[in-house]
């Protein structure tokens, strides 16, 4: 049975309490993270952290644990779970009021619960075969840049992918790609340039995203940040996703559309090899 975390005790997965009253249950008010575990340790750690910051800022929420105290944390929940690869989820939400629209941050004790999750990361039946896209309309609200626990849609549409027999989906807004319903989305064109859309209010600013291109720039690959349609992800010459428990996932086909032969592509294979080498470096 798994320990896990909650507002300052480890405790036995099913001995876990979170109030009815909490603002995350009531009004999805709350924020999270998910970092990978590789060999016991965390990947791109200190950007999650950052990122974890100006969510909290966005949304004017408290955040009481220092930086120090939430790595210390996710370490001992590795420990006690014997982690090797997985990830830690760290949700945090504005704490316990009795309901009401209107909230007062300083008079309430933020919320923040952790736990683990053992998967394999490195060797998947996603980064060996691929996967099936399909698009689907993105009808989120309009700060998809801030990492919320209101994640319907996003479940939803990964729900409706699976229904059409692919594995996930890519929202499109106005005929443009914004991102993966848990991903960003990335194609390569004929003449191997990366293209991704820049980041704005209308997608995630993604962790693996920002580490890749970083990788990918220090080897001379070219990268455009510029927006897409979901016909020009159909005519690429390849497709990817990135995210933390993902890091770069080959698409296969876009709409029933196959790409790359029907199987990852070498550039897409060639980063995410590059992008596991250096995040190993750099893990916590």
């Amino acid at each position: 049975m798994r320990t896990v975390y909650v507002n300052g005790a480890y405790v036995p997965e099913n001995e876990a309490r979170v109030s009815v009253f909490d603002r995350g249950f009531l009004f999805a008010d709350g924020i999270y993270e998910v970092a990978a575990v590789i060999g016991g340790k965390l990947i791109d750690f200190p950007a999650h952290l950052n990122r974890l910051h100006r969510s909290a800022d966005e949304l004017g929420l408290r955040v009481d644990a220092s930086n120090e105290e939430l790595l210390a944390i996710h370490r001992e929940l590795i420990s006690r779970n014997g982690i090797s690869e997985g990830v830690v989820y760290m949700q945090m939400t504005r704490g316990v009021a009795d309901r009401d629209f209107a909230y007062d941050t300083d008079s309430m004790e933020p919320t923040l619960v952790l736990f683990t999750q053992s998967r394999p990361l490195l060797e998947t039946s996603t980064s060996k075969n691929g996967m099936s896209i399909v698009s689907v309309e993105d009808i989120r609200w309009g700060r998809c840049d801030i990492k919320t626990v209101q994640l319907l849609y996003p479940s939803m549409a990964k729900m409706e992918a699976r229904s059409r027999g692919a594995d996930d989906a890519w929202l499109v807004r106005d005929g443009m790609v914004t991102e993966g319903s848990s991903s960003n989305a990335f194609i390569v064109t004929g003449n191997g340039i990366i293209v991704t859309r820049p980041l704005s209010n209308a997608i995630l600013p993604g962790i693996t995203r920002s580490a890749l291109m970083s990788y990918a720039a220090a080897t001379g690959t070219r990268i455009a940040e510029r927006t897409f349609s979901i016909e020009e992800a159909k005519d690429a010459a390849e497709a990817f996703v990135t995210s933390a428990s993902v890091f770069v996932g080959p698409v296969i086909s876009i709409d029933g559309v196959e790409l790359s032969g029907g199987k990852p592509g070498p550039v897409t294979m060639g980063l995410r090899k590059t992008y596991i080498t250096e995040s190993l470096k750099r893990a916590n």
